[in-house]
């Protein structure tokens, strides 16, 4: 990638502030629903009278609704245009936490639970490409921003669960964040309703932005526009044949099974190893908050790298230096394998960057998104479970360590793949316009018309 998809020069800013503040409001919202419930679980299971079995099923649930819903987006997408189908998701995840709140029993719970992350799902899939619509020229940017929130989203609310809860009831704690759900609708709401000035002065912006990032000097585009709502998209091919992608989701996937695999194992490692409770709680906090430095740096590198594969040997070199760590001495050196566990998982960010920058168009976005997170999230959501398994079968964690060091190698190897600066467009068939550079320049405004 060159210097024009860096983030850095772009054009003006000044049409698209309602639309960035919407892609982090919606970025803040996608892990509200899981992150919210486990700190408060044993509060909730007073009165909803989840079992263990169902309080399991409640861990699970988040994979199997974001690869669900994750798959269907793209279709969505497709019939209805990226703008309505999120503000839909964004108050369909709105309401279903505000039914979860008034539930009255665990069958009610864990369904209302389940239709919030049906919209969060959808949510994860259409980020990326309202990113290559609307920021063309700032994708590394804009990328970083809203993977900031995204880790932010799950580090704030199980620090405010607890003392609402306690202050409140524990309805009121898993409700009230509704209001960022209902927040992240507005904005997108307003994009839509845009006079068709509006949209005239806005194709202007977003061909700018494209012609910068295709290295063109762009014309100059009159300054206060308001943002364009796209038509639906259109697809181009069939994904699922394109090496890049099934390179892309083995990245998500591996890394998505590390991240569920540690939050869900990671303290009870160290309570083996003779570390307190609380104290294992504390690491998984440190292990939680290195996502943000991580989410902000990756992406702006990676705009700048024609081939950013560097920077998954780095974060590998990292998670296999941690995990044996924690394999070999989990309560000796804790601080440093926690630590460099927690930055080996900066993957997740470049994998969000890496489905803009590898395709040419908004629609080839959904596309790469929608299958590399909708498989992606499938598999990991196996992981959790395969690492129960062998624990409780060996007795011991060298055995799921192994199986993470697997999965280490088969995410390097989709990496090699989703890495090469190729095109989504150019390795699918059947090969359509979107292959076209003149043609895609029109699809990444998001105004085919």
């Amino acid at each position: 990638m060159t210097s024009a998809t860096s983030g850095h020069r772009g054009a003006p800013l000044s049409g698209r502030y309602v639309v960035l503040i919407g892609i982090v409001l919606v970025a803040l919202n996608l892990r509200i629903a899981v992150a919210a419930v486990s700190p408060i679980l044993d509060l909730v299971r007073l009165d909803v009278a989840l079992d263990d079995a169902q309080a399991g099923l409640l861990g699970t649930v988040p994979v199997i609704m974001f690869a669900l819903f994750g798959s269907l987006a793209p279709l969505l997408a497709r019939r209805f245009a990226i703008e309505p189908v999120l503000v839909v998701a964004m108050l369909v995840s709105a309401g279903g936490e505000i039914a979860r709140s008034q539930a009255s029993g665990a069958v009610e719970f864990l369904a209302w639970s389940a239709v919030a992350l049906a919209g969060m799902g959808i949510g994860n899939v259409l980020l990326p490409p309202l990113v290559k619509r609307y920021f063309p020229d700032r994708i590394g940017l804009v990328t970083a921003v809203y993977s900031t929130a995204l880790a932010v989203s799950t580090m704030v609310p199980p620090l405010l669960a607890v003392p609402v809860a306690r202050q409140m009831g524990w309805r009121v704690s898993l409700g009230v964040w509704a209001v960022v759900g209902v927040a992240a609708a507005l904005p997108w709401v307003g994009v839509m309703v845009q006079s068709a000035v509006a949209r005239r002065r806005m194709r202007g912006i977003l061909a700018a932005a494209t012609q910068l990032r295709q290295g063109e000097a762009p014309t100059p585009a009159r300054p206060g526009p308001a943002p364009l709502a796209g038509a639906p998209v259109v697809p181009t091919g069939a994904v699922w044949r394109s090496p890049l992608a099934w390179g892309m989701t083995l990245m998500f996937s591996m890394n998505s099974l590390n991240a569920y695999t540690m939050f869900a194992w990671l303290p009870q490692i160290l309570v083996d190893a003779g570390i307190s409770e609380a104290g294992a709680g504390r690491w998984l906090a440190v292990f939680s908050l290195l996502g943000i430095p991580t989410s902000f740096v990756v992406p702006l590198l990676a705009t700048r790298m024609r081939n950013p594969l560097a920077i998954v040997i780095v974060f590998e070199a990292c998670l296999v230096a941690g995990y044996l760590g924690l394999m070999l001495s989990p309560a000796s050196g804790t601080a440093a394998w926690t630590l460099l566990a927690g930055l080996g998982l900066g993957t997740f960010p470049l994998a969000l960057a890496l489905m803009n920058l590898r395709t040419r168009s908004a629609a080839g976005a959904v596309q790469l998104s929608g299958f590399s997170q909708g498989v992606g999230y499938a598999i990991a959501g196996v992981g959790p479970v395969l690492v129960g398994v062998l624990h409780a079968a060996t007795g011991g964690w060298t055995a799921p360590f192994v199986l993470l060091f697997v999965s280490l190698a088969v995410l390097l190897g989709g990496a090699v793949v989703a890495c090469r600066p190729v095109m989504l467009e150019d390795t699918w068939e059947p090969r359509t316009a979107a292959s076209d550079p003149a043609v895609a320049s029109v699809g990444s405004t998001g105004d085919p018309r």
